[in-house]
Protein backbone atom coordinates (compact mmCIF):
# COMPACT_ATOMS: atom_id res chain seq x y z
CA UNK A 1 0.00 0.00 0.00
CA UNK A 2 1.22 3.49 -0.85
CA UNK A 3 0.36 6.48 1.33
CA UNK A 4 -0.60 9.90 -0.01
CA UNK A 5 2.71 11.25 1.33
CA UNK A 6 4.67 8.60 -0.58
CA UNK A 7 2.80 9.38 -3.81
CA UNK A 8 3.45 13.10 -3.37
CA UNK A 9 7.15 12.57 -2.63
CA UNK A 10 7.48 10.42 -5.74
CA UNK A 11 6.18 13.32 -7.84
CA UNK A 12 8.39 15.87 -6.05
CA UNK A 13 11.54 13.73 -6.15
CA UNK A 14 13.25 15.52 -9.09
CA UNK A 15 12.87 18.88 -7.32
CA UNK A 16 14.04 17.48 -3.98
CA UNK A 17 17.11 15.89 -5.59
CA UNK A 18 18.00 19.07 -7.47
CA UNK A 19 17.69 21.25 -4.35
CA UNK A 20 19.71 18.78 -2.29
CA UNK A 21 22.77 19.10 -4.51
CA UNK A 22 23.63 22.44 -2.90
CA UNK A 23 24.03 21.16 0.67
CA UNK A 24 25.62 18.19 2.45
CA UNK A 25 23.36 15.86 0.47
CA UNK A 26 25.49 16.60 -2.60
CA UNK A 27 28.70 15.38 -0.95
CA UNK A 28 31.04 13.16 -2.95
CA UNK A 29 34.08 11.64 -1.24
CA UNK A 30 36.78 9.68 -3.05
CA UNK A 31 39.47 7.29 -1.89
CA UNK A 32 42.12 9.47 -3.56
CA UNK A 33 45.08 7.36 -2.42
CA UNK A 34 43.47 4.02 -3.26
CA UNK A 35 43.79 2.88 0.35
CA UNK A 36 42.90 -0.77 0.90
CA UNK A 37 40.65 -1.94 3.72
CA UNK A 38 42.13 -3.33 6.91
CA UNK A 39 39.19 -5.72 7.33
CA UNK A 40 37.36 -7.30 4.42
CA UNK A 41 33.79 -6.34 3.51
CA UNK A 42 33.43 -9.96 2.45
CA UNK A 43 33.60 -11.14 6.08
CA UNK A 44 30.03 -9.96 6.72
CA UNK A 45 26.69 -11.72 6.49
CA UNK A 46 23.50 -9.74 5.85
CA UNK A 47 20.02 -10.79 6.87
CA UNK A 48 17.64 -9.90 4.07
CA UNK A 49 14.12 -8.57 4.40
CA UNK A 50 12.82 -11.90 3.03
CA UNK A 51 14.35 -13.75 6.01
CA UNK A 52 17.31 -15.27 4.17
CA UNK A 53 20.91 -14.60 5.25
CA UNK A 54 23.62 -14.07 2.62
CA UNK A 55 27.40 -13.76 2.80
CA UNK A 56 28.90 -10.73 1.09
CA UNK A 57 31.75 -13.03 0.02
CA UNK A 58 29.50 -14.24 -2.80
CA UNK A 59 29.96 -10.83 -4.46
CA UNK A 60 33.74 -11.01 -4.82
CA UNK A 61 34.54 -9.87 -8.34
CA UNK A 62 31.45 -7.63 -8.54
CA UNK A 63 31.04 -3.95 -7.75
CA UNK A 64 28.83 -3.22 -4.74
CA UNK A 65 26.63 -0.24 -3.93
CA UNK A 66 25.40 -0.17 -0.35
CA UNK A 67 22.67 2.38 0.28
CA UNK A 68 20.54 3.29 3.29
CA UNK A 69 16.90 3.83 2.35
CA UNK A 70 13.54 4.98 3.73
CA UNK A 71 10.02 4.71 2.29
CA UNK A 72 8.82 8.13 3.46
CA UNK A 73 11.88 10.04 2.24
CA UNK A 74 11.86 12.60 -0.56
CA UNK A 75 14.67 10.62 -2.16
CA UNK A 76 12.63 7.38 -2.31
CA UNK A 77 12.36 7.89 -6.08
CA UNK A 78 15.93 6.60 -6.16
CA UNK A 79 14.55 3.10 -5.71
CA UNK A 80 13.50 3.36 -9.36
CA UNK A 81 16.94 4.62 -10.40
CA UNK A 82 18.71 1.93 -8.38
CA UNK A 83 16.52 -0.70 -10.05
CA UNK A 84 17.32 0.71 -13.50
CA UNK A 85 21.04 0.62 -12.67
CA UNK A 86 20.73 -2.97 -11.45
CA UNK A 87 18.82 -4.06 -14.55
CA UNK A 88 21.50 -2.61 -16.81
CA UNK A 89 24.64 -3.63 -14.89
CA UNK A 90 23.50 -6.55 -12.72
CA UNK A 91 26.13 -8.83 -14.23
CA UNK A 92 28.84 -6.49 -12.85
CA UNK A 93 27.07 -4.93 -9.87
CA UNK A 94 25.12 -5.84 -6.75
CA UNK A 95 23.05 -3.27 -4.89
CA UNK A 96 22.08 -3.81 -1.26
CA UNK A 97 19.56 -1.44 0.34
CA UNK A 98 19.45 -1.07 4.11
CA UNK A 99 16.11 0.44 5.18
CA UNK A 100 16.59 2.58 8.26
CA UNK A 101 14.52 4.79 10.53
CA UNK A 102 17.58 6.86 11.57
CA UNK A 103 16.70 10.07 9.73
CA UNK A 104 13.53 11.96 10.75
CA UNK A 105 11.76 8.63 11.40
CA UNK A 106 11.08 8.19 7.67
CA UNK A 107 11.03 4.37 7.83
CA UNK A 108 8.54 3.46 10.56
CA UNK A 109 7.16 0.46 8.68
CA UNK A 110 7.69 -3.25 9.28
CA UNK A 111 10.02 -5.30 7.09
CA UNK A 112 6.98 -6.84 5.36
CA UNK A 113 5.52 -3.40 4.59
CA UNK A 114 8.90 -2.15 3.30
CA UNK A 115 9.23 -5.18 1.03
CA UNK A 116 5.73 -4.62 -0.34
CA UNK A 117 6.42 -0.89 -0.89
CA UNK A 118 9.64 -1.63 -2.81
CA UNK A 119 8.06 -4.25 -5.04
CA UNK A 120 4.71 -2.60 -5.75
CA UNK A 121 6.02 0.93 -6.35
CA UNK A 122 9.44 0.30 -7.88
CA UNK A 123 9.69 -3.36 -8.89
CA UNK A 124 12.85 -3.75 -6.80
CA UNK A 125 14.81 -6.91 -7.65
CA UNK A 126 18.13 -6.01 -6.00
CA UNK A 127 18.79 -7.06 -2.41
CA UNK A 128 17.03 -5.38 0.51
CA UNK A 129 18.30 -6.04 4.03
CA UNK A 130 16.19 -6.11 7.17
CA UNK A 131 15.61 -2.67 8.70
CA UNK A 132 18.74 -1.59 10.55
CA UNK A 133 20.57 1.23 12.32
CA UNK A 134 23.04 2.82 9.90
CA UNK A 135 24.30 5.88 11.80
CA UNK A 136 27.11 5.67 14.36
CA UNK A 137 25.30 4.38 17.41
CA UNK A 138 25.98 1.44 19.68
CA UNK A 139 23.66 -0.84 17.70
CA UNK A 140 24.88 0.28 14.24
CA UNK A 141 24.72 -2.52 11.67
CA UNK A 142 28.17 -4.20 11.29
CA UNK A 143 28.30 -3.40 7.56
CA UNK A 144 27.82 0.31 8.31
CA UNK A 145 30.39 0.10 11.12
CA UNK A 146 32.81 -1.00 8.41
CA UNK A 147 31.66 1.63 5.90
CA UNK A 148 32.07 4.52 8.39
CA UNK A 149 35.29 3.55 10.19
CA UNK A 150 38.61 4.28 8.49
CA UNK A 151 40.39 1.81 10.78
CA UNK A 152 38.35 -0.91 9.08
CA UNK A 153 37.66 0.31 5.50
CA UNK A 154 41.02 2.08 5.06
CA UNK A 155 40.00 5.73 4.69
CA UNK A 156 36.38 6.77 5.28
CA UNK A 157 34.78 7.97 8.54
CA UNK A 158 31.81 9.65 6.87
CA UNK A 159 28.39 8.59 8.14
CA UNK A 160 25.35 8.76 5.85
CA UNK A 161 24.26 12.38 5.49
CA UNK A 162 20.63 11.30 5.09
CA UNK A 163 18.59 8.50 3.54
CA UNK A 164 19.89 7.25 0.17
CA UNK A 165 23.57 7.80 0.89
CA UNK A 166 25.56 5.48 -1.37
CA UNK A 167 28.86 3.69 -0.70
CA UNK A 168 30.64 2.24 -3.74
CA UNK A 169 32.93 -0.79 -3.34
CA UNK A 170 34.92 -2.02 -6.31
CA UNK A 171 35.40 -5.62 -7.51
CA UNK A 172 38.44 -6.05 -5.24
CA UNK A 173 36.50 -5.10 -2.10
CA UNK A 174 37.94 -1.58 -1.75
CA UNK A 175 35.54 1.24 -0.98
CA UNK A 176 36.31 3.89 -3.58
CA UNK A 177 33.55 6.51 -3.13
CA UNK A 178 30.81 7.93 -0.97
CA UNK A 179 27.92 9.66 -2.76
CA UNK A 180 25.44 11.83 -0.87
CA UNK A 181 21.68 11.38 -1.21
CA UNK A 182 21.15 13.93 -3.97
CA UNK A 183 23.59 12.17 -6.30
CA UNK A 184 21.44 10.01 -8.58
CA UNK A 185 22.40 6.34 -8.90
CA UNK A 186 22.28 6.98 -12.66
CA UNK A 187 24.82 9.82 -12.48
CA UNK A 188 27.76 9.23 -14.82
CA UNK A 189 30.09 9.59 -11.80
CA UNK A 190 28.64 6.28 -10.53
CA UNK A 191 28.11 4.56 -13.86
CA UNK A 192 31.72 5.23 -14.90
CA UNK A 193 32.94 3.29 -11.85
CA UNK A 194 31.20 0.07 -12.93
CA UNK A 195 33.63 -2.21 -14.73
Amino acid sequence: MTTFRQKLLKVLYPIIRFAGRFGNNGTILKNEQGLKPVDSIYDFDVELIIGKTISLSQFKGKNLIIVNTASDCGYAGQYQELQALYEKYGNKLMIIAFPSNDFAEQEKYSDAAIQSFCQINYGVKFLVAKKAVVSSKENQHPVFKWLTNSQRNGWNNHNPDWNFSKYFINKEGTMTHYFGPSISPLDTKIINLIN
